[in-house]
């Protein structure tokens, strides 16, 4: 039984992948998913078996794709890959008044990373700054993806703590940098006024 149910998993997953290829959206899709603003440690096979467990969404301008507080357990927890558009990603801080915006994504960039993996509230909110396309993978497909292609979800869970691991490089960096914009700030409020 075991090896039946494997077998029809099998010709399940070559049938969307054929999908994919056969489709000019799920290709672009795939090509962008390697791309180096991406996951580009994924081989085209592995992106073509990701997207094929992705749906894709149209959006349209002014459109909140995520609010930031929002639960992303269940079926609010995905990963995107912007296919067109832009996405504009904005976080809310405790003194301004407005949203601060820390990103605009384009064409092969990813948001959701965290909320796929451990569904815990939105960090930003992102919303459409043109009409568009994602790619979307939500964490029930990914679990599916995990129990028929273990092998393709290992590389993409890779993939994705490779590029976590980048952005929080980054962050270290902006924080050594605030860190002496600060020091700096507070060395010229304590020197005595010139007269």
């Amino acid at each position: 039984m075991q090896l039946l149910d494997r077998l029809l998993r099998q010709r399940e997953t070559r049938r969307r992948r054929l999908r994919v290829r056969a489709s000019p959206h799920g290709m672009q899709a795939a090509a962008l998913l390697r791309s180096p603003s991406a996951l580009a440690q994924l081989s085209e096979d592995d992106a073509v078996t990701v997207v094929a467990y992705m749906q894709l969404r149209r959006f349209s301008r002014g459109e909140a794709i995520v609010r930031e507080g929002d639960d992303a357990s269940g079926g609010q927890g995905f990963m995107a890959l912007v296919v067109e558009g832009e996405v504009t990603v904005e976080s809310q801080l405790m003194h301004r008044a407005q949203p601060l915006t820390v990103n605009v994504l384009g064409p092969g960039e990813v948001l959701g990373e965290m909320a796929l993996l451990d569904g815990d509230a939105r960090s930003a909110s992102c919303t459409a700054s043109t009409d568009g396309v994602l790619a979307m993978l939500q964490r029930e497909s990914l679990q599916m993806l995990m129990e028929e292609e273990p092998v393709t979800a290992g590389r993409l869970l890779a993939a994705v703590g490779y590029r976590l691991s980048l952005r929080l490089r980054e962050l270290e960096a902006k924080y050594k940098v605030y860190d002496s914009l600060v020091a700096s700030l507070q060395a010229e409020v304590a020197r005595p006024a010139r007269r």
